[in-house]
Order: C-alpha cells, then sequence, then structure tokens
C-alpha cells in the first residue's frame, strides 16, 4: 500500500501489491501504470493512470487524516525502551518487541533481525533520516509480523538498491526506493513516494 500527499514517481516496472492514492495532489501526479498495480488506484480528480483509476476524493482525504493521526500517535510515544541504540546504527543487531527512539539518524548498514511474537509491536521513533544501504535485508523471526512494525520518521526515507524492508513507514518527508529494493509493509509519505523497479507487497 502506497499513500502519499505530493506525488508517486516510478521508474517502470514495479510490482505493487495493494492499493494506492495520492492527496491532496492531483492524480496525474501518480505515475505508476495500471499493469503494476494489484489493487485499486485512487485519485481525489479525473486524472491520473487510466482505465484503472478511480476517483473518490473524501476516501483520499480521511486516508490522509488518517495517516497524519497515526505519524502523530507513534511519534507521540513516550518512555522508550531503548534510547539511541547503536548511536543511530542498528546493522547487524536483533531487536525485539519495544519502542525505539533516536535523536540522531538511523542507519542500517548491514542485516538486521526483529524477532517477536506476532502480538508484539515495534516502533521506531527517528528524528532524523533513515538510510537502509544497497542489498541489506531485515529478516523477522519468531513470528513477527509487519503490520506490526512502525518506523516513524521525520526526515527522508531511502531504501538502497535490491535491499528488503519490513514494517509500515511513517514519513513526514518523502521515502525513496532505490533500484529493485522490496518492502514486505506499507509507504505513508506526507511528501512524495519514490519507485524504481521496485515490488511492494501489503501485509
Amino acid at each position: 500500500m502506497i499513500l502519499s500527499k505530493s506525488g508517486i514517481t516510478d521508474v517502470y516496472k514495479s510490482a505493487v501489491t495493494g492499493n494506492i492514492g495520492t492527496s491532496p495532489i492531483s492524480g496525474s501526479a501518480i505515475l505508476l501504470k495500471c499493469d503494476e498495480v494489484t489493487g485499486t488506484i485512487y485519485t481525489v480528480d479525473a486524472a491520473g493512470p487510466l482505465p484503472c483509476r478511480v476517483t473518490n476524493a473524501s476516501k483520499l482525504t480521511t486516508a490522509a487524516l488518517n495517516m497524519q493521526t497515526a505519524y502523530t500517535d507513534a511519534a507521540g510515544r513516550s518512555n522508550p525502551n531503548f534510547l539511541n541504540l547503536g548511536a543511530g546504527n542498528i546493522g547487524g543487531k536483533t531487536l525485539t518487541a519495544g519502542l525505539y527512539k533516536f535523536t540522531t539518524d538511523v542507519v542500517i548498514p548491514t542485516d538486521i533481525t526483529i524477532k517477536g511474537s506476532s502480538k508484539d509491536v515495534w516502533i521506531f521513533q527517528v528524528a532524523g533520516t533513515l538510510k537502509m544501504s544497497s542489498a541489506v535485508r531485515i529478516t523477522l523471526t519468531g513470528g513477527a509480523q509487519a503490520k506490526n512494525i512502525f518506523w516513524q520518521t521525520s526526515g527522508a526515507v531511502t531504501l538502497g538498491t535490491t535491499s528488503h524492508f519490513e514494517g509500515i513507514i511513517l514519513g513526514q518527508t518523502a521515502i525513496n526506493m532505490q533500484t529493485g529494493a522490496t518492502i514486505n509493509g506499507r509507504m505513508l509519505a506526507q511528501t512524495e513516494v519514490t519507485l524504481q523497479m521496485n515490488t511492494i507487497v501489503k501485509p
């Protein structure tokens, strides 16, 4: 699933499983083609990919408000279990459930594991940018589910080439997927989302 306030760019061919939309910007800012999306492409106006786009401004307005609410909720959680873990470098770590707070940028230069049960929840509060290096993977173990992992980021998110990401990104700014990167999760951006031959699967 992808939701953006200011557009979705794309280098063909990406593969998105789930609904996508933009609001309040015009559907003309969605540059994906119909054959790249298994789901519904929603627009606020009579613009966007044809013949598949569906105009539903009220649904998108509600979705955008919910995205903002989710971001604010995640950002407002207090009493973190982990503060500035690894000074913002979480490469190579196994991350158990809890609230992680970072007052800096966060980098993932090497593979990480998110470990816990299907009912556990992870919230990552990132005051800066989040950058995952090329070919790096997040692996879930112990029953952990991507739908319970939230990455609240104030700065831009960049997923390197052929990397694999897990979880829901609540981005205050841009989310950038480089060539061949994949995500099992959702991308909810308050600015834009950029795709380059990526695979996005709804958890």
